[in-house]
């Protein structure tokens, strides 16, 4: 018997990926945006939001742990993390692996990403949902940082992107200077905001964008990247801070006492050396 094929775009309506599907396990069409979990044949269980992935079952660990800890790990006793969007879990699951953070807000505004994650991808979250220091706010992420009063040593912004020839798109306020500005005043002086930041290959105008407005907000920045095969073979990330930089050399001995299965050393000095990235 033929199986089906999911069709989606790259990052970009220029590029389009196809994968066997195995079962399409579930569709929900919210307030916000249309969610699928499919299962496939290469790359597993895969999350799509309006038609764009958004994680695979294959390499969501290689995305959440190179999202949460380059950062992290150049922090000495982070005690507090923020989250916007993220509501698949991965990034909560990341975060609690740390002993000494002792606060984890979620700002997700689509509760609905929650509920099919926990039903279908429950191994992304881990259990993570359940931790009692895991706070999660069904709310708009943009006023969430406005308004919030508690200061963070991570902000982690796990969103949609705003894809090319899309306007009103449901991220699009959070790629702004007064997103990150916001940011900037409620992270601690140790503390770091980092973002993924599309295809670096067939996308690079959304890391030009991105790291221009990091330049502007905030005292340090930089960016790295990791592939991620589901995303058409790499993704970018962009980090801002008020003055602390991501170390240099891989802190082995931190990263030892962590469950990290797919950032180690090598990766780590790769991702920071910046290879398929274009010149900043």
């Amino acid at each position: 018997m033929n199986m089906p094929y999911l069709t989606v775009p790259i990052r970009s309506d220029k590029l389009t990926l196809s994968v066997q599907i195995k079962a399409h396990l579930s569709h929900r069409r919210t307030e916000y945006q249309t969610i699928d979990i499919y299962d496939t044949e290469a790359f597993g269980r895969v999350l799509t939001l309006d038609g764009h992935i958004q994680l695979s079952e294959i390499d969501e660990r290689v995305y959440h742990e190179f999202l949460v800890h380059p950062t992290l790990l150049s922090i000495a006793e982070p005690s507090a993390a923020l989250v916007i969007g993220g509501g698949d879990g991965g990034v909560l699951r990341e975060l609690c692996k740390y002993r000494s953070i002792r606060h984890v807000d979620m700002a997700e505004i689509d509760e609905g990403v929650i509920a099919e994650s926990l039903e279908h991808l429950a191994f992304v979250s881990g259990g993570a949902f359940d931790d009692p220091r895991v706070h999660v706010h069904i709310t708009d992420a943009f006023a969430f940082v406005k308004e919030t009063q508690r200061q963070y040593d991570l902000i982690v912004v796990d969103s949609t992107d705003v894809y090319e020839d899309e306007e009103g798109g449901l991220s699009e306020q959070l790629f702004t200077s007064e997103f990150y500005g916001d940011c900037r005043n409620v992270l601690s002086p140790q503390g770091f905001v980092v973002t993924q930041a599309d295809n670096p290959v067939f996308c690079p105008y959304s890391l030009e964008h991105i790291q221009k407005l990091f330049s502007s907000c905030f005292a340090r920045s930089g960016r790295y990247s990791a592939p991620i095969p589901s995303f058409g073979g790499y993704s970018a990330f962009c980090w801002g801070s008020n003055g602390g930089d991501i170390s240099s050399e891989y802190p082995l001995d931190r990263a030892l006492k962590l469950d990290l299965r797919m950032l180690n050393r090598a990766g780590y000095e790769l991702a920071l050396s910046n290879p398929i990235l274009p010149s900043a």
